[in-house]
């Protein structure tokens, strides 16, 4: 189904803008959120270069569970205000660490991950997850990347219904 061939020339921005095509066409139609999340993880750790892991967290009784994810195994639970992905949920905001060894308060999954962006998943005003993408490079994570994966996001967001997520 998927050729990756045909973006090995292509720009980030470029490979960024076919990807937020691609999140449209594979999400249209299914409703069943762990099947979103898993294609929309599998395309974005295909299409974003030099990344090591990359997932979804989703707030389940208060704290962060580990959801479908591209890469090594992973922390399964993380409390709202803790390391990264708890302070993204927790303050509504992408956060982007050029050196995660700077972080205070890192939790550190993977000990060869230096830098780490995480965008809240928010809709009508609540959290429900983050979005989570880290890389061995340090300073990997820049402006453009931010803007792309929170458009991500926003249309991950237009096709999930949160509140059909079970485990």
């Amino acid at each position: 189904m998927f050729d990756l061939s045909i973006f090995k020339e292509m720009s980030q921005k470029e490979k960024y803008e076919n990807m937020l095509l691609m999140l449209k066409g594979i999400l249209e139609g299914e409703e069943d959120v762990v099947t979103n999340l898993s294609n929309s993880t599998a395309l974005i750790n295909a299409l974003t270069e030099d990344i090591s892991w990359c997932g979804f967290y989703i707030i389940k009784n208060g704290e962060l569970v580990l959801g479908p994810f591209q890469g090594l195994p992973a922390c399964t639970r993380i409390k709202i205000g803790k390391g990264v992905c708890g302070t993204a949920a927790k303050e509504k905001e992408t956060i982007l660490v050029k050196d995660v060894n700077s972080f205070e308060g890192h939790i550190a999954c993977d000990a060869a991950s230096n830098s780490e962006i995480v965008i809240p998943i928010i809709k009508d005003e609540k959290v429900y997850g983050v979005l989570d993408i880290d890389s061995t490079s340090i300073a990997r994570f820049h402006e453009e990347d931010k803007i792309y994966l929170e458009k991500a996001v926003d249309i991950i967001n237009s096709y999930v219904d949160w509140n059909k997520i079970s485990y």
